[in-house]
């Protein structure tokens, strides 16, 4: 009891809102012994008693002290009470009961027979189920076999449709005409003949033996016909005036299935039809090619001779061995001009012949080289597509063109042995070079190998032309060129020209080879020109005659474009000349002055020396200044005009001498000044500004 009071102590202190003495409670509780008291255990009543604490119905009438005997009779008769009542209420409700009872039996009743017919609808749902299952499993099987014959349907649709032999295909084949309807036919027919061929379940079939006969008829039927009509087609090619192009485009290509057919279904008629293609189009181009050529030929206009070198004096060849039209055209041997512009009309249309021989013009042959070349480019671009696309092989094309291309090797072999022009030499260089390029561009290879051979056959003319002209200035007759005239030497403008030209042509290829051969050229010239000018007597003529030359050297090579290491040798020699020439001219007119300047003027007159500077010694050369200046001057001004060709650069010469002279005369007045009485002369000496004054009105002239 100790225990359980303190239990009841520890949760009093965990609610506090039910204070009560749980152990005083039951400490007045007295049990009688009774007949039944052995009967009864206290067993587990602790564990009871601690439920019920957390009871709020016994919590709250334990908390207001209330005995529990008494409490248990109170709930006694409030039980006995109630059961009372309860009884008093089933009796007035007993007719309701009865009445109730009965509608529960009815609905018993009702349930049952339901219960009976839902017993026998489930008996036969079992049954439907069962037949649906064996419906199912039925139609599963039929669809199975109902896609596997769709499949075997389809592919034995195909068989049939890919072996049987229409009537329609039969009388196309047999008896059309070849057009668009009967190419159709030739396709189908293919690929049956594929079919009956390639599978091998095909071949032991027993529809086989029933068709293949029927397509072997066809079949040669069809290559039997469509070699006719290659045939005949071929045969148009070789008719005069007929325009190869738009019959391969327009017709045959339209056709090209034949072609494809034969290699495929006959081997032996379409190496046949091969050959008699190549053979017909050799033919027909070599002759197209052969005539044109000879139609070229007679625009050519002849532009230089073996005699037509840079070295060779004009008079070793006789007035009545050249025609009219070689003497009109003899500059264009060695300057370029309008030449040119067959480089930039490189990609221009061919010259037809009968228009530019009924209008009688005339050509340098560069410019029918040019045309021959774009012909052949235009046709054997358009022979290279065909034949790829006809007949599918890029192999064709080479056998075709050997006749073309030994027809214009054959003109290219008589004409290079005679050309003896390097300027036209190098143009059908660039111009071979352009329309590698344009082929190129054209994706185009059938012309690469071909057009490599022309380059290289050209270079070593042209080698071989330069070197003779190298030979005519390394071996000229100086004796024979030389002219006692100090202008410009015409051998000197032809090279100037001839340089100028190749240049040009060298700008946008930077052949160093070249340059190396045009450099050994500017040395022979060198040589040449020097050993010219000292057939001059006169150191001041040869002079002249230099500067003459280089600065119309420099001048040519301007007007081209930009001349390079050469125009800077020139120009360097020129600048080397034109102080000489000051010098000479000076010295032609102002001996004594300028030797008193370059030989005394240095010296000091205040420094001890055997010869002193006096004014006695400088007192003539500043009144002989001073008296002729002016008309020296003038002199010098007309000597300059009548010996050089070129104005500008006669008065640059003069300039520079006058220049020179002012400095001259500017260190004998310093001299003057420095000399013990000197300021003597001062009345004589010519003032700066007055030389300057003349020097600035010859310079007007610029």
């Amino acid at each position: 009891m100790a225990d359980v009071a303190a239990n009841n102590a520890n949760h009093t202190n965990e609610t506090p809102k039910h204070v009560f003495d749980f152990g005083a409670f039951v400490g007045d509780l007295i049990v009688e012994e009774d007949a039944c008291s052995d009967d009864i255990s206290l067993e587990g009543l602790q564990q009871e008693l601690e439920e019920c604490t957390n009871d709020d119905v016994v919590a709250n009438i334990l908390s207001k002290g209330v005995k529990l005997r008494e409490y248990t009779k109170g709930v006694e008769n409030n039980l006995r009470k109630v059961e009372l009542d309860s009884i008093q209420d089933y009796i007035k409700e007993s007719d309701n009961l009865v009445s109730l009872h009965d509608q529960i039996r009815d609905c018993d009743s009702i349930l049952s027979q339901m219960e009976t017919l839902l017993s026998g609808f489930q008996v036969e749902i079992g049954s439907i189920s069962s037949d649906i299952k064996i419906l199912q499993e039925k139609s599963m099987d039929m669809g199975l076999k109902l896609k596997n014959r769709k499949v075997a349907e389809s592919k034995l649709a195909k068989f049939v449709e890919d072996i049987i032999v229409p009537p329609r295909m039969v009388d196309i084949i047999v008896d059309g005409e070849v057009n668009d309807e009967y190419m159709r036919s030739l396709d189908i027919l293919s690929k049956k003949l594929k079919f009956v061929e390639v599978d091998p379940m095909v071949k032991a079939s027993k529809a086989l033996k029933d068709v293949q006969p029927e397509l072997e008829k066809l079949r040669q039927k069809a290559v039997s016909k469509v070699f006719d009509f290659m045939v005949q087609k071929l045969q148009a090619l070789r008719k005069p005036k007929t325009n190869i192009q738009i019959l391969q485009q327009n017709v045959l290509l339209k056709y090209k299935f034949v072609t494809f057919f034969l290699k495929e279904h006959s081997k032996e008629v379409y190496n046949e039809v091969r050959a008699a293609y190549m053979d017909t189009m050799n033919k027909v181009l070599s002759a197209h090619f052969r005539a044109y050529i000879q139609a070229l030929e007679k625009l050519q206009l002849d532009i230089a001779t073996s005699n037509d070198l840079i070295g060779v004096e004009t008079r070793s060849t006789s007035l009545f061995s050249r025609g009219r039209e070689q003497l009109k055209n003899r500059s264009a041997v060695f300057a370029l001009g309008e030449r040119l512009n067959v480089l930039k009309e490189i990609d221009q249309p061919s010259l037809i012949p009968h228009i530019a021989e009924a209008s009688s013009l005339k050509y340098p042959y560069e410019v029918l080289f040019r045309s021959l070349h774009k012909l052949l480019m235009d046709t054997a671009t358009s022979e290279y597509m065909f034949c790829d696309e006809f007949f599918g092989e890029e192999s064709i094309f080479y056998e075709i063109f050997a006749g073309p291309f030994a027809v214009i090797d054959e003109h290219l072999n008589s004409i290079l042995p005679n050309c003896y022009d390097a300027i036209g030499l190098m143009l059908m260089i660039r111009i071979i070079h352009q329309h590698q390029l344009i082929m190129s561009r054209r994706r185009i290879p059938c012309l690469d190998s071909y057009l490599d051979k022309v380059n290289i056959s050209l270079w070593p003319r042209f080698k071989m032309v330069f070197d003779m002209h190298l030979s005519s200035l390394r071996n000229a007759n100086v004796k024979l060129l030389w002219e006692d005239d100090i202008h410009p030497h015409y051998v000197m403008r032809r090279y100037a020209e001839f340089t100028a030209s190749l240049i040009h042509l060298n700008v946008e290829y930077g052949d160093g080879q070249l340059e190396l051969n045009m450099e050994r050229l500017r040395m022979a010239m060198d040589d040449l020109l020097m050993k010219l000018a000292k057939m001059f007597s006169k150191p001041k003529l040869q002079t002249v005659f230099l500067i003459n030359n280089y600065d119309m050297t420099i001048s040519v090579l301007k007007e081209a474009g930009e001349g390079g290491k050469i125009q800077l040798h020139f120009e360097e020699l020129l600048k080397s000349n034109t102080a000489l020439f000051v010098e000479e001219l000076l010295m032609e007119h102002f001996s004594d002055l300028i030797k008193f300047v370059k030989t005394r003027a240095s010296e000091d007159p205040n420094a001890s020396s055997e010869r002193p500077i006096t004014v006695a010694e400088v007192e003539p050369l500043v009144k002989d200044f001073a008296s002729r200046w002016k008309a020296a001057i003038e002199l010098m001004h007309k000597d300059v005009i009548t010996s050089f060709s070129n104005f500008l650069c006669g008065m640059e010469i003069l300039r520079a001498a006058l220049t020179q002279l002012l400095l001259y005369y500017t260190r004998l007045s310093d001299c003057i000044k420095r000399i013990n009485g000197g300021s003597a002369l001062n009345k004589d000496l010519v003032s700066i500004s007055s030389i300057m004054y003349e020097i600035r009105k010859y310079s007007r002239t610029f």
